[in-house]
């Protein structure tokens, strides 16, 4: 596995930890259709979450949460109606589209990156980022 899916990966096990704690339940990471990919649907009583988690090493191509194009937006609402379409359990549940962003504080050696334990980073949760009227 290349550093780079590392990185993400470890970010969406934080981000998943992160909404845990928040009362949230992990209904699927890593959703994919021919649309796209959903990396977390969640879970919390009669809400479901479709999670895109946005992280950065660095701030040289932007802040994490400056990289969540129109385009992808319509993408990740065209995946969540897939979900749907094969859960059909879930459609009568309010649904909300977040997005975390994983912020690395400094600048690290790609060597610490490969142990994601001795890195600080911000998680900042925008609830309801986007909406249905993206598409």
């Amino acid at each position: 596995m290349s550093s780079t899916r590392k990185f993400g990966q470890w970010a969406e096990d934080k981000s998943s930890s992160y909404l845990s704690d928040q009362g949230f339940n992990l209904i699927r990471a890593n959703y994919f259709s021919a649309y796209g990919e959903i990396d977390l649907i969640m879970q919390k009583d009669d809400l479901i979450i479709f999670v895109e988690v946005k992280a950065r090493r660095s701030i040289k191509y932007g802040m994490a949460c400056e990289t969540i194009s129109q385009s992808k937006q319509k993408k990740i609402i065209k995946t969540a109606y897939h979900f749907l379409d094969e859960y059909p359990c879930y459609e009568m549940h309010n649904l909300r589209f977040d997005v975390i962003c994983i912020q690395i504080k400094q600048q690290v050696a790609k060597s610490i990156l490969q142990d994601f334990s001795l890195v600080n980073y911000d998680l900042e949760w925008i609830k309801d980022a986007f909406n249905l009227d993206t598409i």
